[in-house]
């Protein structure tokens, strides 16, 4: 339900008028453009080769050898140079399951490096998320300014006039002046904070911002309990650590395994140049130890340590993704009930200004009291801005928390990155010349463009 919201919202986005620029364009320049998610992908590559070195570990290893040499002095039957060349073959037979369980641990490795993939992504939106409504509420700062600037100077040459048929002294003339210096130095301010919101966006969607249109709050119908029970089996940070857990538990089989002996099976093929002769031999080492000082029994307390250590994070990740959903929605929860009291805020202000202004026309009030006026109307329509800020920001936050802020659950239409392609590539340890090697080599080059 609320990823169909979410959609909602991301097709109405859409269908504004093309000029105008919508939260789901913003969304989708950060997915593409964004160095640090493509950073993070390369990192989750070199994961995925982790896997394949592993998996090469449990396959044979064949190499050649070549070998000259000259002796001095040179016996009278000897040749001047011999030479020699070789073929070896390796391959484990047994090795107590190390080889094999590293593997597994380093595919759990490449799942948690997924998941951290994701929780960038999340950063990623999130961060163009915020930049987009900070550049929409400093626009609307401005043209706030702008107004008040414009009401203090006709209220500045209602002054002045009064003051010269002598209906107010010159102290309301020079208050006037005040308010209409305080509210040029306040929009000076706006627009500088207007161009940091500007250089902010570039950076986070990775091109300057066009006019943007208002957007709504992300639909949240979960409560908070049920958001923060989906964020502790959905976000990124929990599963990642999840499978490093694994991880670790599976470091300890790889440590308790050294204790095992090991079988490796070992042929060579050799060639004499000098006599033709060609020689063969196939030999099974196996092997073991006895005594290294304690280095085992230590290696395996260490990972059980390690294991522990791994357990504490996941606790920790969850309690921390826990107080993200619970901040989350403790500023939405602040800002819904900051925009109702601001929208009654506002109404009031207006007709307080409107009527003491009236009076003042009258004599019935001073220039004080309009500039009070006047202010007070300013400040409840900042603090709306303000809220609806606030509601926006927090309604996405709320998607991060719960691990849902992604271009897929946002339906973004955008060319989504596959982490599985690369590792189903890569995964069986493919040889250079190999057709999958051959398809590697041209994933690399298109990545690399």
């Amino acid at each position: 339900m609320l990823r169909q919201g979410v959609a909602a919202i991301c097709l109405a986005l859409s269908a504004t008028a093309l000029s105008a620029e919508t939260l789901a364009q913003t969304l989708t320049d950060a997915y593409t453009n964004s160095g640090l998610l493509a950073q993070n992908r390369a990192v989750l590559r070199a994961a995925d080769e982790d896997v394949a070195l592993a998996t090469s570990r449990l396959l044979p290893v064949i190499s050649w050898a070549a070998t000259a040499a000259s002796q001095a002095p040179r016996q009278p039957s000897a040749d001047t140079i011999t030479a020699q060349l070789s073929l070896n073959a390796d391959l484990t037979l047994f090795d107590g399951g190390a080889n094999r369980i590293g593997r597994e641990a380093q595919k759990e490795l490449v799942l948690a490096t997924r998941e951290s993939l994701r929780d960038v992504e999340q950063q990623v939106l999130l961060r163009a998320v915020q930049a987009y409504n900070s550049v929409r509420s400093t626009a609307e700062f401005i043209s706030l300014r702008q107004n008040n600037l414009r009401v203090l100077q006709q209220e500045l040459q209602a002054a002045q006039d009064r003051f010269d048929v002598g209906e107010v002294t010159r102290t309301d003339v020079a208050l006037a002046q005040a308010s209409v210096a305080s509210a040029q130095s306040l929009l000076a301010t706006a627009r500088g904070d207007a161009e940091q919101a500007a250089a902010e966006f570039s950076v986070a969607v990775g091109r300057k911002p066009g006019t943007l249109v208002a957007v709504s709050p992300a639909p949240v119908s979960r409560t908070e309990n049920e958001a923060e029970t989906l964020a502790v089996r959905n976000h990124p940070q929990v599963l990642q650590a999840q499978h490093s857990v694994t991880v670790r538990e599976l470091g300890i089989k790889v440590a308790e395994a050294a204790y095992v002996p090991n079988a490796t099976l070992s042929g060579r093929v050799g060639v004499d140049a000098n006599t033709g002769i060609v020689g063969r031999s196939v030999t099974l080492s196996l092997g073991g130890p006895i005594y290294n000082g304690g280095a085992l029994p230590a290696g395996v307390r260490q990972a059980q340590a390690q294991r522990d250590q791994a357990r504490a994070g996941l606790h920790l990740a969850s309690l921390s993704v826990i107080q993200q959903v619970s901040n989350a929605y403790a500023v939405l929860q602040a800002a819904r009930a900051s925009l109702q009291s601001t929208d009654e805020q506002v109404r009031a202000a207006r007709v307080a200004f409107e009527g003491i202004r009236e009076e003042a026309t009258l004599g019935a009030r001073t220039t004080l009291d309009v500039l009070n006026a006047e202010q007070n109307l300013l400040n409840a329509r900042a603090n709306v801005i303000t809220a609806q800020e606030a509601e926006v920001n927090a309604s996405y936050a709320v998607l991060s928390a719960v691990g849902l802020l992604t271009a897929d659950h946002l339906n973004l239409p955008v060319q989504q990155y596959d982490p599985a392609a690369y590792y189903n590539l890569v995964k069986d340890a493919p040889a250079a010349l190999s057709e999958q090697g051959q398809a590697l080599d041209r994933v690399l080059r298109a990545i690399g463009q």
